[in-house]
């Protein structure tokens, strides 16, 4: 029970009038309960002595008019439990969302998009009833038990005490049995959460599983892992069933002691039959809170699981310290790495096993970070002592072949990671002496993957941020050249795009990143292949568009493209994550000995394919 309470604590005490008012109407409940039998009693005693019609009518009457407070007070009860779960569960997806948005990208990383909703949202909703009822009930149904063997004892000693001794037994079995199945509904829900992402990862990948003759394969593995989850889920069903079934044992011999208590009292004229009604409709009566609390049991073990499961990812912390309170100024800002050493981690610590879609030169980098670099060689790191200058307002065109190590360099200044050895500064100021907001809000990327989603195009440049004014919003789209798309929407700004960007061509998507990163005013840029897959036609217009992303601002240019790199100040040759060749790129062009020069010569398409 104390891992629960934390959980019970944080999301419930923003609603404690509710939870309050929850138990009273609880109290109220269980008191009304508890007055039916009497009535009952009173009616089937005064029958058997041949009282007066209207002593009976009145007896029914009231006992028609309690059973109708009863459905009232349970239909107000149902409601504010509903609205009371909904709540805290709602509360608890938010923060469970927000808390992987913070993570680093060594957690994302490691586990799949499937995984992590199932996490967020399929254990999340398993604690429904956990939070709405679980306290109430279980505090409202010891109440109504209280209630009972008072009531019990009042008839006679004897029933009050054998009942007494059955529901603590009754109790003792459950108590021992409340943990039975928890170890197995939660290889269930890592079962289900395992699917969920392979569905996940192999839907959004089904152009290249269609196309390649993949479709047997990924219909092989989804039937793998869904035998898989059924097992676990039919193991865990079973277990926790086993726990119902001594549960309806006892409730069995508790009637079999009930009726057999009352018979023998009224066959020695001890009690009236009545009272023998009232004798068995209290034990039956026993038997919803035992019943109830059976329930709670099984479902908290479900809720350990799922609880165990939500409490793991909280527990994850990310290696990213922020704790900087050094502000950066606006305008174009310096940019220096300063012996840079760097390897991809996982969040444990160990070395990182990327997959995914992310590009062919970032997964060769993340393969040699790993010792298993393409060419077959072990290096330990990725980056090796990197070191430059940029000044601001400068241009820095950074080069070399697949794998050497330049996504990463942009990632470490984006501060996606935090380098093992030596500093990245802004300013002259170290990334983690800086808030990491800050980092993100001055410091944007743009790569050659655009992520659009299934929002109006306004929330698609803002990103679902602070809406701008309008006329700075068409501003900035007509100064890339997509005014006249914009307009030719039937809703302008508010109207809504397809999923993933359908409907885009590859240009419209590129300027609709290019706009997001004016509208931020940046004080460094990156661009990562931003044209690598366009064609020349559609590359040409976007010319214009990178020259006002990069007027007044530090860049950063990762081409492989000479037009593109014609716009550079300065050029960086990475070789096996070694800084090769840095210099002014006019004074490089022109000195033959030099790297870049070499490549110029033989064409920087060809000679670093």
């Amino acid at each position: 029970m104390p891992r629960y309470l934390p959980l019970l604590q944080t999301y419930l005490r923003p609603l404690l009038k509710q939870s309050s008012l929850l138990f009273v109407l609880l109290l109220i409940g269980t008191g009304l309960r508890l007055l039916t039998p009497q009535l009952l009693a009173t009616f089937i005693d005064e029958l058997f002595l041949g009282s007066a019609l209207s002593r009976l009518g009145w007896l029914a009457g009231a006992y028609l008019l309690i059973a109708l407070l009863i459905q009232v007070v349970s239909v107000a009860d149902s409601y504010l439990a509903t609205n009371i779960g909904l709540t805290a569960t709602n509360q608890l997806r938010s923060d469970l969302a927000l808390h992987c948005l913070r993570l680093d990208m060594s957690f994302h990383n490691s586990r799949t998009p499937g995984e992590l909703i199932e996490r967020v949202d399929g254990d999340v909703g398993r604690l429904n009833h956990f939070f709405a009822r679980f306290m109430v009930d279980l505090v409202g149904n010891f109440f109504l038990m209280v209630g009972i063997f008072i009531s019990l004892f009042w008839i006679d000693w004897r029933i009050g005490f054998a009942m007494f001794i059955y529901a603590l037994v009754t109790f003792v079995v459950l108590y021992r049995t409340r943990n039975v199945a928890v170890p197995y509904f939660r290889k269930a829900r890592q079962a289900q959460a395992e699917l969920y992402g392979l569905m996940e990862e192999r839907m959004a990948g089904i152009e290249d599983v269609r196309a390649n003759g993949g479709t047997a394969y990924v219909l092989r593995r989804f039937t793998e892992r869904a035998r898989q989850a059924m097992r676990t889920d039919v193991r865990a069903d079973v277990i926790g069933t086993s726990v119902f079934s001594v549960q309806i044992l006892m409730l069995t011999l508790g009637t079999i002691l009930a009726l057999g208590s009352g018979v023998y009292l009224f066959t020695n004229s001890l009690i009236t039959i009545g009272t023998v009604y009232l004798i068995y409709r209290y034990t039956e009566l026993l038997r919803e809170p035992i019943e109830q609390i059976s329930r709670e049991i099984q479902q908290l073990q479900e809720a350990g699981a799922s609880i165990l499961c939500i409490q793991d990812l909280l527990d994850i912390r990310t290696v990213l310290a922020d704790n900087g309170n050094t502000l950066l100024p606006g305008g174009p800002l310096d940019v220096a790495f300063k012996q840079i050493g760097f390897r991809y981690q996982r969040a444990n610590g160990q070395d990182e096993e990327v997959g995914g879609d992310k590009g062919d030169e970032q997964d060769d980098e993340e393969k040699i970070a790993q010792g298993k670099s393409v060419g077959g060689e072990v290096r330990e790191l990725i980056l090796d002592g990197v070191s430059f200058e940029l000044e601001a307002g400068k241009t820095l065109g950074l080069i070399g072949r697949t794998g050497s190590g330049k996504t990463t360099m942009t990632r470490l200044l984006f501060r996606l990671y935090d380098p093992q050895f030596g500093q990245v500064r802004l300013n002259d100021i170290p990334l983690p002496n800086i808030p990491l907001a800050d980092v993100r809000n001055k410091v944007a990327i743009v790569t050659q993957d655009v992520q659009l989603f299934h929002a109006t195009v306004r929330n698609n440049l803002t990103l679902f941020g602070p809406s701008s004014d309008d006329d700075q919003l068409l501003g900035v789209l007509e100064q890339l050249g997509l005014g006249a798309w914009v307009r030719s929407l039937p809703d302008g700004l508010d109207s809504m795009l397809p999923p993933g960007g359908g409907g885009l061509s590859a240009g419209q998507a590129q300027l609709l990143a290019f706009s997001r990163v004016l509208l931020r005013d940046p004080g460094v840029i990156i661009l990562d292949e931003a044209s690598s897959r366009l064609d020349p036609a559609t590359e040409q217009l976007l010319e214009q568009a990178i020259d006002n992303i990069l007027a007044d601002r530090t860049a950063i240019i990762i081409a492989h493209r000479l037009a593109t790199l014609e716009r550079a100040d300065y050029i960086l040759l990475l070789e096996d994550g070694r800084c090769a060749e840095f210099g002014l790129r006019q004074a490089l062009a022109q000195e033959p000995t030099s790297r870049y020069a070499q490549l110029l010569q033989v064409g920087i398409e060809e000679a670093l394919a």
